[in-house]
């Protein structure tokens, strides 16, 4: 069964971070609430026209999308709501990183 999901906009970037990573017409979103869960997670995926759905949805709500082939393609093979498992936190690491300075730049972060 294919579950379609829609990633709804977050209140607040320092209390929440989303990221779009994409591939060859493949998304995959994750969202991550620091105290909320102890890891990032996948809030959607799909590929073809789905794919683009979530990329235009990312691209409306202002959420960084990053262009990564093989992080999507092991990305793609977990479920929506699936935790990222610790064997990939560093490769996740370096999206947060990515949002992180993408937000500071756009001057989300006042530190």
């Amino acid at each position: 069964m294919t579950k379609r999901y829609t990633p709804e906009p977050t209140t607040s970037a320092k209390a929440s971070s989303e990221q779009v990573t994409i591939s060859a017409r493949k998304a995959v979103a994750l969202k991550y609430e620091p105290g909320e869960r102890s890891a990032p997670v996948v809030v959607a995926k799909g590929k073809g026209h789905l794919a683009d759905a979530i990329l235009a949805k990312a691209s409306e709500n202002g959420v960084p999308i990053q262009e990564d082939a093989s992080l999507v393609e092991v990305l793609s093979k977990l479920e929506v709501e699936q935790e990222i498992p610790p064997e990939l936190y560093a490769l996740v690491a370096e999206i947060l990183s990515f949002v992180y300075r993408s937000d500071k730049k756009a001057g989300v972060w006042n530190d």
